[in-house]
C-alpha cells in the first residue's frame, strides 16, 4: 500500500464547487438523454439550470471525455438546453435528505442465471455434527487456544474445559497480543464473560445449543452489535454506536457462542487501515495483515479467538486468509442474511467464517446460514457436508494458464486432488470485459458513502492514496448512467459463462488471484474456500477452491482433503 497522505497537508476544497463540478459533468456524461417534464422548477427561477453555473455545449464537449463518447456541436447545443432539468432531479433527491446506508436499492441480485436450475454435488451430510475424539485436553493454554472448534466443544461437554476458562484464556492473549497486532478495536471482556458464565451454566442444566455453544469469537466491526461500537473503521464513525444487534450476530447469540469484541476493519470495508493503526500479520509484523477483514485473520492466526467473522466484496476474506495462513469460507451471494452489517456495495457484499481449519467453517456457516427478513437478497437454501463423505469421483476444473508463474504447492495441491480420487477436468474462461464489473462496485459505493463526499468528511479518513476509497468515491460520479447498465449486462453474460463451466465440473481448482476469478466469482456469486498448503519462512501460501452456487459441502470437502495431505494448518506463528 502507498503511504498515507494525511487531510492536513492537501488544500482545502470547497465543497459548493465542488458539488456543481460533480453535477454539471456527471449529467453530462449520460450521454444526451433529455426530459420531457415541465413540471420540475429551479429554486434560483432559472427553468432548472443552476444558478450561475450555465451548462454550455462546450462543457458539454469536455465532459464527453468523461463519459468516453462524442457528439457532433448541434447535439451539444440541444443537450445544453434540456439537461437542466435532470440536474434539477437530482438537487431535489439530494434534498430529500441523506438516507441511511441500510436502505438497499430496489434491484436485488439474485445469482442464479434464468433457466438455470441449482445442481449441488453435495446433498446430505449435517455439518452441525462432530465426528472426530481429539483426545485428551492439551496441558498448556496455548495449544488449547490453537485447538479446532470441534474440540474445544468436545472437551466442554466432556467436562475437560469451561467456556469461562477458555474466554479467560482468550482474553489474557488478546490483552499481550493486541497491542502489536492492532487487529481488534473493542475488547468486550465484560460481555465475554457473562456470555461464557452463561453457556456453562446452560450445559450444566443440560441445555445444549449446538457446536458453537461457549465457543469465544470476534466479530468484524462493521457487523452491529447493540450499545457497542461499531466504527466501521473509520474516522468519522468511530464513536458510532448501534441500538441492535445485526442478524448475524442474533444466530450467534442463540447458537450460545461467546462475543470477545470487534475487530478490527481497514476503514469502511477496504485494506487494514483503520483509524487507529494498521493490523499486522502475526507471521511478520512488519507486514500487513490484508484486507479489509484484517483483524479477523490476524487473531484467528494469532490464537486470540477460535473463530471470527469476516464480510467480502472483493477479497476481503480470500486476501487476509491467504496473508495470515487463515482458512476462509466466502459463502454464495445470500446465503448469510447481511441487516446490521455496514453496506459498501449492495449487490456484491457477503458474510462468512474466518478459522484455523476447513471443518470449523463448515461448524460456523451451518450455524449462520439461512435467509434474513430484513435482507432482501438473502435466501434459504440447505448447507449439507459431512466430512467422512471423502472426495472419488467429483469433477475438478482447472485450466493450465491459471498455474502459470504459480509456487509448486499450487501444481501439488492439484496432485494431492487427483490422488484423492478426483477426476481432473480442463475448463476455459470466454474472453469477456470482466474489468467491467468493477463499476458497479464503484458506483455502489460511491452512493453508499454519498454523504462523505459531499460533507467533505472523506478527508478524515486515515487512507488517502489515490487507490484509497476516498479518491475512488470522487471518481465513481463520473461513471456514465448507460455504463453502469452496460457493466450489469456483462455482468449476466458472465454469470451464463460461468453456469456453463459449472455444469461440467463441481467445483474449480486454482491459485488465489489467478485469471480475474477472484472478480468473477464475487461478481457471480459463488462460493470459494481459501486455506493454507504451505508456510515458508513465515510467509503462508493458500490455495482457492471455487463450488457451484449454494454447494459450499462440496467445497468443505476438497478442502478437508487437501487439508489432511498439506497439514499446514497445524503451524501457528510465533511473534
Amino acid at each position: 500500500m502507498s503511504k498515507n497522505h494525511h487531510p492536513d497537508s492537501r488544500a482545502p476544497r470547497d465543497p459548493e464547487r465542488r458539488n456543481l463540478l460533480v453535477a454539471s459533468a456527471a449529467l453530462a456524461a449520460l450521454g444526451g438523454n433529455s426530459l420531457a417534464s415541465t413540471a420540475l422548477q429551479d429554486e434560483g427561477g432559472n427553468n432548472g439550470e443552476p444558478a450561475g453555473n450555465p451548462i454550455t455545449p462546450d462543457l458539454i464537449a469536455h465532459a464527453e471525455k468523461l463519459a468516453g463518447i462524442e457528439f457532433t456541436p448541434e447535439e451539444r447545443e440541444t443537450i445544453a438546453d434540456t439537461i437542466a432539468e435532470q440536474i434539477q432531479i437530482f438537487a431535489q433527491r439530494v434534498k430529500a435528505g441523506e438516507m441511511p446506508n441500510s436502505l438497499a436499492p430496489a434491484m436485488v441480485f439474485k445469482p442464479m442465471p434464468a433457466g438455470r436450475t441449482l445442481d449441488r454435488a453435495t446433498t446430505d451430510g449435517d455439518p452441525g455434527v462432530i465426528f472426530a475424539d481429539p483426545g485428551k485436553i492439551p496441558g498448556n493454554d496455548r495449544d488449547i487456544a490453537y485447538a479446532s472448534i470441534a474440540d474445544l466443544a468436545t472437551w466442554i461437554r466432556r467436562g475437560e474445559l469451561t467456556s469461562e476458562r477458555l474466554t479467560r484464556i482468550y482474553l489474557k492473549r488478546i490483552r499481550k497480543s493486541n497491542p502489536k497486532l492492532e487487529c481488534m478495536i473493542t475488547v468486550t471482556a465484560e460481555l465475554a464473560l457473562r456470555q461464557a458464565k452463561q453457556a456453562d451454566r446452560e450445559l450444566a442444566e443440560g441445555h445444549d445449543r449446538g457446536p458453537l455453544h461457549g465457543i469465544p469469537y470476534a466479530a468484524k466491526d462493521i457487523i452491529d452489535t447493540a450499545g457497542i461500537r461499531t466504527t466501521w473503521g473509520a474516522a468519522p464513525f468511530k464513536d458510532r454506536v448501534a441500538d441492535r444487534d445485526a442478524w448475524v450476530i442474533e444466530k450467534l447469540q442463540d447458537a450460545g457462542a461467546v462475543m470477545l469484541g470487534k475487530s478490527s476493519v481497514g476503514a469502511l470495508a477496504y485494506g487494514d487501515i483503520w483509524f487507529g493503526g494498521r493490523t499486522r500479520n502475526p507471521w511478520n509484523l512488519e507486514q500487513g495483515s490484508s484486507g479489509s477483514s484484517a483483524g479477523s485473520a490476524s487473531g484467528t492466526s494469532a490464537g486470540l479467538f477460535a473463530f471470527a467473522l469476516g464480510t467480502e466484496t472483493y477479497g476481503s476474506i480470500v486476501s487476509p486468509a491467504m496473508r495470515c495462513g487463515t482458512t476462509g469460507l466466502r459463502p454464495t451471494f445470500g446465503r448469510v442474511g447481511r441487516s446490521g452489517v455496514m453496506s459498501l456495495c449492495w449487490s456484491l457484499d457477503k458474510i462468512g467464517p474466518l478459522c484455523r481449519s476447513v471443518d470449523d467453517t463448515a461448524l460456523v456457516l451451518s450455524v449462520i446460514n439461512g435467509a434474513d427478513p430484513y435482507d432482501p437478497s438473502s435466501v434459504q437454501e440447505p448447507f449439507n457436508y459431512d466430512p467422512r463423505q471423502g472426495v472419488e469421483g467429483l469433477r475438478v476444473g482447472w485450466n493450465p494458464a491459471w498455474f502459470e508463474g504459480a509456487p509448486a504447492a499450487d501444481r501439488k495441491a492439484l496432485d494431492h486432488l487427483k490422488q484423492a480420487g478426483c477426476e481432473l477436468v480442463e475448463v476455459e474462461l470466454p474472453d469477456l470485459p470482466y474489468s467491467s464489473m468493477l463499476i458497479p462496485l464503484f458506483a455502489e459505493a460511491a452512493a453508499a458513502f454519498e454523504s462523505l463526499t459531499r460533507s467533505n468528511q472523506d478527508d478524515e479518513l486515515t487512507w488517502q492514496s489515490p487507490e484509497a476509497w476516498p479518491n475512488t468515491f470522487r471518481q465513481s460520479w463520473f461513471i456514465p448512467a448507460v455504463e453502469l447498465v452496460q457493466a450489469d449486462r456483462v455482468r449476466r453474460q458472465v454469470m451464463n459463462a460461468m453456469a456453463d463451466i459449472m455444469e461440467n465440473v463441481d467445483a474449480l481448482a486454482t491459485p488465489a488471484f489467478a485469471a480475474n476469478l477472484l472478480l468473477i466469482t464475487n461478481a457471480t456469486g459463488h462460493p470459494t474456500l481459501c486455506q493454507p498448503t504451505t508456510i515458508d519462512k513465515n510467509a503462508p501460501h493458500g490455495f482457492t477452491l471455487i463450488g457451484r452456487l449454494f454447494d459450499e459441502g462440496t467445497l468443505c470437502r476438497l478442502g478437508h482433503a487437501l487439508e489432511s495431505r498439506f497439514k499446514a494448518h497445524q503451524q501457528h506463528p510465533e511473534f
